[in-house]
């Protein structure tokens, strides 16, 4: 028999501590319980090892580290080297990420914090450009495991964000992709922050990739939703003066609108999920709850499945394509039990195969066809009309 679990992490813990519960099958996250060793002892503990705790990065007093023992409760310490919380309970924000950035420094987004860490997984050279082909960085195995831990963690937290937004009782979720170096300037990047606007408005939860570029023009609309349309506006104005991520001042441009335009509580809400194999793409500063992870692969598939209202896919190059068919396959074989709109923007651009584009809409027709979702599948040039499908669709 597997006894029932309880998690508790700092945010939680003073609630559980006043319920005065018994020590028995509670799985402490990321916490100094050595305040609290008498009291903890005190209680009621494990009967066997089914009960016994779990302690993920904490410390322990003498009393409570003898019962671990007793008991065979499993006990994992923080990990030194690994630059990461292995085991933290909650999402990024970017003040976190973006700890030691300095608007108009020299070193700018390098600065950082989040920068270091891409450091330390991904090899750069001495100008801070990404090997070719990409290489780690070698670690010994204890950093390898803090993080994977650290990946589990993050996914954790996310879904527990999640909770509210899933359907039926929650809104949905609606992901937005689209090309990372799509310029502040352009006019799809307009075009999808007003769209993102616009389904925020209507209480979706829009998720990204957490990047640049079109991935920050929804982040950015979700962040205005809470403001009337002339923020939009200056928002878009003031990028503009660093069009891509590759400009100096890209990060303070986009600090400078933080600036004159505060999320208040509550209100903006969005989700990035970005990753630090491509670290070099700086997360943009526009998501309010940021899922950062170091393998990206558990962030592409993730990012897809959460999106339970639908994924709309401006235009991109190959990663935005290989999304359109990572998406279509969910929808063909009804992964995750639903088969959610897959909305391509921009009908020159997935249907021409003399243009600029690339016309993935006639393969994804077919796969629709096939597969049984091609009432599933839109293209048009009208983010209006692309915000009506999304916002019409009622999983089930």
């Amino acid at each position: 028999m597997v006894f029932p679990r309880t998690t508790v992490a700092p945010e939680t813990f003073p609630a559980w501590r006043a319920l005065r519960a018994p020590c028995r099958g509670v799985v402490f996250l990321d916490l100094d319980l050595r305040p609290f060793d008498a009291e903890l002892s005190d209680r009621p503990q494990p009967r066997d090892p089914s009960e016994a705790c779990v302690f993920l990065g904490c410390r322990l007093g003498p009393m409570m580290a003898d019962i671990a023992a007793v008991t065979q409760a499993l006990v994992m310490p923080r990990i030194p080297g690994a630059g990461v919380d292995a085991f933290r309970s909650d999402l990024y924000t970017v003040d976190e990420l973006y700890e030691g950035f300095s608007p108009g420094g020299p070193a700018g987004y390098r600065a950082t914090r989040d920068w270091r860490v891409y450091t330390s997984y991904m090899r750069v050279d001495a100008e801070g450009h990404p090997a070719t082909p990409p290489q780690r960085v070698p670690v010994g195995v204890e950093v390898t495991l803090a993080r994977r831990l650290h990946d589990g963690s993050i996914s954790d937290a996310l879904h527990a964000f999640l909770a509210s937004f899933q359907p039926p009782a929650g809104p949905g979720v609606v992901a937005f992709m689209g090309g990372h170096d799509t310029p502040r300037d352009a006019p799809e990047f307009r075009a999808v922050a007003e769209a993102a606007r616009a389904l925020a408005a209507r209480g979706l939860l829009v998720a990204t990739g957490g990047g640049p570029g079109l991935m920050e023009a929804a982040n950015l609309g979700a962040w205005a939703s809470a403001y009337p349309d002339p923020v939009l506006d200056d928002a878009l104005a003031g990028l503009a003066a660093a069009p891509t991520f590759r400009d100096p001042g890209w990060a303070d441009a986009a600090w400078s609108v933080r600036g004159r335009h505060p999320r208040a509580e509550g209100a903006g809400v969005s989700l990035g999920v970005p990753t630090w194999f491509y670290g070099h793409e700086p997360p943009n500063m526009f998501a309010s709850h940021i899922a950062k992870y170091f393998e990206n692969s558990l962030r592409e598939e993730g990012l897809l499945a959460i999106a339970t209202h639908g994924v709309i896919f401006a235009p991109g190059r190959a990663g935005t394509v290989q999304e359109v068919f990572q998406d279509a396959c969910q929808n063909f074989y009804a992964v995750y039990g639903v088969r959610s709109p897959m909305v391509l923007l921009g009908s020159r651009y997935w249907t021409d195969a003399g243009g600029d584009g690339y016309p993935a809409a006639p393969l994804l027709a077919k796969l629709a066809s096939d597969g049984g979702f091609a009432e599933r599948v839109h293209v048009t040039d009208d983010p209006d009309e692309a915000v009506e499908i999304i916002a019409a669709f009622s999983p089930a």
